[in-house]
């Protein structure tokens, strides 16, 4: 459990490490504050297209055999962008990266998915989310710690630990084939027919336009918002991005609870209700006690509703295809974390940060209302026949 927690925590360094470093980044190549968006974008970009070909090669040959070379690429990777002379070169190094770090959470719910049906899968797939989100409230807070007592390149160190998880993990992890062997075309026509379900579409889609605003909003425009409005160093700036993850981690601990009261729906169309106000009180606020306040209230509804959604699109795949289906989830989840960025990225050339904040939480607002209005699932019965929802 804890090697597969392990993975899930190499996954989510790549942007969390360097989120409190951003603006001395860019002040060290003479970059603009729109560059901020192609800085973060250039990391999930890759998993866009390599995600869902990782997932069909681990239904293949093994979950093993995709996890341990990946998490030396990316941990070498984002190393040498530490090292980069040049933004072309950080960019690169980046890139590269994001090809090694594409499939690592995918594979850490595949694995859980795996081994584990009912109850027991989503108390796990919960527990793994609060492990990422504690990682989420570490890696920014240490990534601008190093900074601060150095220059931005000591935030990428951490970075090259990824491999020495890999050499653990080829160790102790046991081979696994799934199924029998079949073409390539099979695999693939099984995962389209996976992904059409309904659940697992819906879910899908829900994930990308949360991740569209986590990576617009959160990942992109608060650090430069933190340092225009408040004038906070990248300590700080890393402290503050962290807090979410306190109230997330906990809300991802609770999350079988929570479900069982409000059933999937409720809990979905109320976590896009509490990120959207959340967003608009942080655009809004006018002192630095009501953004950290909004932040706590963001990472509760972010706990919730990331696994509910994931878990959905795990437990409705079909079980030869797994991994396949959850590769394309995560590549529509990449593809929001591409766009978001670069969206906002160009809204800051036009507009200022905190009316940026305000117009992302108008539309969780507006996603609120769509989802009371066309519900995507049936109501929630844990623990039945090992599935979390019906299709």
């Amino acid at each position: 459990m804890w090697l597969i927690f392990s993975i899930s925590a190499a996954g989510v360094m790549s942007n969390t490490l360097i989120v409190a470093a951003i603006p001395d980044i860019l002040d060290h190549f003479g970059r603009s504050p729109s560059d901020a968006g192609i800085l973060v974008a250039v990391g999930p970009a890759p998993a866009i297209l390599i995600t869902p070909m990782i997932g069909i090669l681990a239904d293949r040959f093994g979950r093993r055999a995709l996890i341990v070379p990946s998490l030396v690429l990316f941990g070498t990777a984002g190393a040498v962008a530490g090292l980069s002379v040049s933004w072309p070169m950080l960019l690169g190094a980046r890139l590269v990266q994001g090809i090694g770090g594409s499939g690592l959470i995918a594979l850490s719910v595949v694995l859980i998915t795996d081994h584990w049906e009912g109850e027991d899968r989503i108390r796990l797939i919960g527990r793994n989310t609060a492990v990422i989100t504690v990682c989420l409230a570490l890696f920014p807070a240490l990534g601008g710690t190093l900074t601060q007592l150095s220059t931005w390149r000591l935030a990428f160190a951490p970075f090259a630990v990824a491999p020495l998880v890999g050499a653990l993990l080829w160790w102790r992890l046991p081979h696994h084939r799934v199924g029998d062997v079949r073409t390539v075309g099979d695999q693939v026509r099984g995962m389209v027919e996976g992904l059409r379900r309904p659940v697992v579409a819906l879910s899908t889609i829900y994930a990308a336009v949360v991740f569209i605003l986590i990576f617009g909003l959160f990942l992109t425009t608060l650090p430069l918002f933190l340092d225009q409005a408040f004038g906070l160093g990248p300590r700080n700036r890393g402290l503050v991005t962290s807090v979410p993850s306190l109230t997330s981690t906990v809300a991802a601990l609770v999350l079988y609870r929570v479900r069982t009261l409000l059933g999937t729906r409720g809990l979905l169309a109320g976590g896009s209700l509490l990120m959207g106000m959340a967003y608009v009180a942080m655009g809004l606020a006018p002192a630095l006690w009501v953004m950290v306040l909004a932040a706590l209230v963001y990472g509760w509804a972010e706990g919730l509703t990331l696994p509910t959604a994931q878990e959905l699109v795990a437990s409705n795949a079909p079980d030869r295809e797994r991994a396949a289906v959850l590769g394309a989830y995560t590549a529509t989840a990449r593809t929001g974390q591409v766009i978001g960025p670069l969206v906002v990225g160009v809204a800051l050339g036009f507009t200022g940060s905190r009316t940026v904040l305000v117009a992302g939480g108008a539309v969780l607002l507006m996603m609120t209302l769509v989802q009371i209005a066309v519900p995507f699932t049936r109501p929630h019965r844990p623990g039945v026949g090992g599935r979390a929802d019906g299709d």
